[in-house]
Order: C-alpha cells, then sequence, then structure tokens
C-alpha cells in the first residue's frame, strides 16, 4: 500500500515540473540548462495500479447510486400502479353492482307495467261488457266526438252516456207519474206506492 502511494506522488511530482518548466518558459527567463527536455505525454510515468483501482470504484459506486435509485422509482412506481389497479377494481366493483341493480329495477318496472296493462284490460272488457247490454236494452248508441284513443277512458266515456241517459229515463218516468189523476176509487191511495210502481216497471228493463 506505501509503494502504491509513492508511486503516486511521483507520477504528481513530475507533472508539477514540467508546468513549472513551461511557466518559466513563458516568462522569458534566459537561463537555460544544460539540456531541457520536455517530456511529452507517452513519457510520463504511467500511473500507479492503485489510481486505476480508485476511479474504477468511484465509476462503479456511482453506477450502484443510480441502480439503487432506479430500482427505488421502479419499486415506487410499481407501488403506484398497484394501487390504480386496485382503484379500477374497486370502481369496477362499484359499476357492476350499480348495473345490477338497474337491471333489477327495470325486471321490477317492467312486471309491475305488465300486472297494470293486464288490470286495465279486464276492466275495460267489463265496461264494454256493460256497454252493450245498454245498448241492447235502450238501442242507443253513441259515437265520441272526441275519443281519447285510449280504451278504458273510452270505455268509461261510453258507460257515462248510458248512465246519463238512465237518469234521464228516470226522471222522466217519475216526472209522469207525478202527472197521474187520482182515480174515482173511495180507497185510500197510497202516494209512495203510485210513484214507486212506474219505476219499479221501467228501472228492469233498462238496467237488465
Amino acid at each position: 500500500m506505501a509503494a502504491a502511494d509513492l508511486g503516486t506522488a511521483e507520477w504528481e511530482r513530475s507533472k508539477i515540473t514540467n508546468q513549472d518548466m513551461n511557466l518559466l518558459k513563458k516568462l522569458g527567463i534566459s537561463k537555460k540548462p544544460k539540456a531541457v527536455y520536455f517530456p511529452s505525454e507517452e513519457s510520463y510515468p504511467t500511473p500507479p495500479m492503485g489510481y486505476w483501482v480508485n476511479e474504477r470504484a468511484d465509476t462503479l459506486a456511482q453506477k450502484l447510486e443510480q441502480s439503487e435509485e432506479a430500482r427505488k422509482k421502479a419499486e415506487s412506481d410499481a407501488v403506484q400502479a398497484r394501487r390504480e389497479a386496485d382503484k379500477a377494481k374497486a370502481d369496477a366493483a362499484g359499476v357492476e353492482d350499480l348495473r345490477k341493480r338497474l337491471h333489477d329495477a327495470e325486471t321490477s318496472l317492467s312486471e309491475h307495467i305488465t300486472a297494470q296493462i293486464a288490470r286495465e284490460e279486464a276492466i275495460t272488457k267489463r265496461l264494454r261488457t256493460q256497454n252493450r247490454r245498454f245498448v241492447n236494452k235502450t238501442s242507443q248508441e253513441f259515437e265520441l266526438e272526441d275519443p281519447d284513443n285510449d280504451p278504458l277512458l273510452d270505455a268509461v266515456s261510453f258507460l257515462e252516456f248510458h248512465g246519463t241517459e238512465a237518469r234521464e229515463g228516470i226522471d222522466e218516468a217519475r216526472q209522469g207519474c207525478r202527472g197521474f189523476s187520482p182515480t174515482s176509487s173511495r180507497r185510500k191511495r197510497n202516494p209512495q206506492l203510485s210513484l214507486l210502481l212506474p219505476s219499479a216497471l221501467i228501472l228492469p228493463k233498462i238496467l237488465s
């Protein structure tokens, strides 16, 4: 180890001597040695092995530091990528849950609409049956001036017409019964019975 340090010092001293000689030349000092010799680069002493070992060690240390920094960065990127993947997985699970809930809601709504349509069709059928019975008994048919283009609402409208017609017929029957003149019979008559009798004869024909 001491021999390597001695060689390094000798090599550094030869470089300093050469620099001094160049400085004297620039200053124009006339005194010259008997033989001035400027060694070339090739004539410099070869650096000792320790110099190259130290330089190689420094290079390796620098590369090792760079490799360590690259490793830390790669680990940080991997952790960040793992977090993003977990977040994406959680988001995907949330989206799947929302999609399932939406599908269930759509299915429930479709079933409700189907049941409602079935009920409306059943009600419409019963209303039409009653309308046909009114037409058969009264021979009165109606047409809607402004139909709703809805079977259920149209059937209700026809039933309202027939109901109005029936009420008007009942009112007319009552008025006619009230106009009957009393008979010459001396028997006591029941006025309520005289009013109900014509109605009892007419209503079954209208509503049956």
